[in-house]
């Protein structure tokens, strides 16, 4: 086991390498997390539309997606595209990312929308919007601060799952720790390193959350 010394100052002499891999995996997440959204949004509507048809494709996807571990999809996508048209590692990692975190927060926008009281719908029919319109000036906004908590968990999730992006030689955290360990054979050193960027990144997001949901509940008082 190193020294604390030692740890220390390979931390200090590594910060350049680890900043910048910090940068890279911080854009990795927060991209996967953006388009996860979107998808997650989409897939969430058409499984509450009552269109059989639509129902049944939100849930093979979210049945195939959370049924498959995440490295697979990484691969799948990375060597399966490349097959056809090259992709960059960045986007094969994101794209990866965002469909996996999709299906989670398809089902956490689909519990926080249909726990909005149905009356909700009916009041905004009832002064002349039409249904599209009803959920995305009424429901959506009431689901989403609702949602904020889960969302939350599952962006730091998204992070810590970034570090699978390594085994497509992406130069995130991980991949940086486990390069240096190696050609320094001192690999538990750079893995205590590791997991100290990571400890830093998941702090900064959850008082970034609860900001969030601080400033939220505020305008709803």
């Amino acid at each position: 086991m190193p020294s604390i010394g030692h740890v220390l100052q390979t931390l200090i002499d590594s910060s350049d390498l680890f900043i910048d891999a910090m940068l890279l995996t911080l854009q990795l997440t927060v991209v996967s997390i953006l388009v996860g959204i979107v998808i997650g949004l989409f897939f969430a509507l058409l499984k509450i539309s009552n269109i059989k048809p639509l129902e049944w494709i939100s849930d093979t996807y979210v049945y195939l997606i959370r049924g498959t571990p995440l490295i697979v999809q990484i691969f799948i996508l990375y060597f399966g595209i490349s097959g056809i048209f090259l992709i960059p590692d960045f986007w094969a990692a994101a794209l990866a990312l965002a469909f996996h975190n999709g299906a989670y927060i398809a089902e956490i926008f689909r519990g926080t929308i249909q726990s909005v009281d149905k009356g909700q719908m009916e009041a905004g029919r009832s002064l002349g919007m039409s249904k599209a319109l009803t959920m995305r000036r009424i429901i959506l906004p009431q689901a989403f601060r609702r949602s904020l908590p889960p969302l939350g968990n599952q962006f730091i999730i998204g992070l810590k799952d970034s570090s699978l992006a390594a085994f497509i030689s992406m130069n995130e955290l991980f991949n940086v720790a486990t390069t240096l360990g190696s050609n320094n054979f001192d690999e538990m050193t750079y893995l205590l390193i590791v997991a100290f960027y990571y400890l830093v990144l998941v702090a900064i997001l959850t008082l970034i959350v609860r900001a969030i949901e601080k400033k939220l509940a505020v305008s709803d008082r």
